[in-house]
């Protein structure tokens, strides 16, 4: 058995417009501040160590206020701009076809990921969304990883599984999982570093 295990945003969908109109809706509303680019947001969302309460709203932490309205605005706007990056429909379709088992593992809240996904049209493809809110602890914990791997019933020691994401969080959750890392590079960061770096979505099918 073969199980692949992707990220969301930046590997499957590009999420970083509805993502970016959500945080300014919120710094509009609550702080009074000028809106940000999707680049910036994106390279924010990506850093290996970051306070994302004080890049986008310039408080030390993720204040109740701050998150009830960009839950409100976000349930909306994330369908509105969402789409699959060019060839993995393909490509998920194609795994689909083979018998190889997928799962979703992403630190947006699941609610989200599940109506993405399903607006997109391929959740049903996946064994597992899993979201943060599923989890004690979001990537790069291995947990949402593991949740995955043992609803197929993995066994290590006969199976192969592959971890698809886009930031190095992917990555070490991979790593920490014991799992090959793939990173892609057609998504929201152009370069890293993984067990294997592809940049196409038709790469991973040659892979495996």
């Amino acid at each position: 058995m073969i199980v692949v295990i992707f990220d969301m945003d930046g590997t499957l969908i590009d999420s970083q417009h509805d993502i970016t109109t959500s945080i300014n809706h919120v710094r509009n509303i609550n702080h009074e501040l000028e809106p940000l680019n999707s680049d910036f947001v994106v390279e924010a969302i990506n850093r290996d160590q970051r306070n994302l309460a004080k890049l986008f709203y310039n408080t030390e932490n993720y204040e109740d206020r701050d998150r009830i309205i960009f839950e409100a605005h976000y349930h909306k706007q994330c369908t509105e701009s969402a789409r699959l990056y060019d060839g993995v429909e393909e490509l998920i379709v194609s795994l689909h076809k083979s018998g190889i088992k997928m799962g979703v593992a992403t630190n947006a809240p699941s609610p989200f990921a599940n109506r993405i996904l399903e607006h997109v049209g391929i959740a049903k493809y996946f064994e597992r969304i899993v979201g943060a809110d599923m989890v004690v602890l979001p990537k790069p914990d291995p947990e949402m990883l593991q949740v995955t791997l043992e609803h197929t019933l993995f066994d290590s020691t006969i199976d192969s599984a592959f971890m698809v994401g886009d930031n190095s969080k992917d990555m070490e959750s991979a790593f920490r999982a014991g799992v090959t890392s793939v990173f892609a590079t057609w998504g929201f960061s152009p370069q890293g570093h993984g067990d294997h770096v592809i940049g196409h979505p038709r790469e991973l099918l040659e892979l495996i």
